[in-house]
């Protein structure tokens, strides 16, 4: 009996895991601007954050919640959202950070 109730809370835990997701992804540049706000996740968020969001937003925040609450109205002024709408596919030279 102890086996079946520990199979049920494990498929129970694996149901629910797999719906925890963010319902808004908010970007804060290093001024505290906002430079990005959707549904949909800024970076690849199969990696690490802190090694993916300096390439999109360097010195960025990013902040995500479970609801969508004013993230109707998409924001996108990220770095390379601009740059794979330049001319030619090529990236803007970006400044050093030193």
């Amino acid at each position: 009996m102890r086996a079946l109730s520990t199979a049920a809370a494990a498929l129970l835990a694996a149901l629910f895991g797999q719906s925890a997701a963010a319902g808004c992804y908010v970007v804060y540049g290093p001024d505290k601007d906002i430079v990005y706000r959707a549904p949909e996740p800024p970076v690849d968020m199969s990696r690490q954050i802190h090694e993916t969001l300096p390439l999109v937003a360097p010195g960025g925040t990013l902040v995500f919640s479970p609801d969508d609450f004013g993230c109707e109205l998409t924001i996108n002024k990220l770095p390379l959202a601009s740059a794979a709408s330049a001319p030619g596919g090529m990236r803007p030279a970006r400044a050093d950070r030193g």
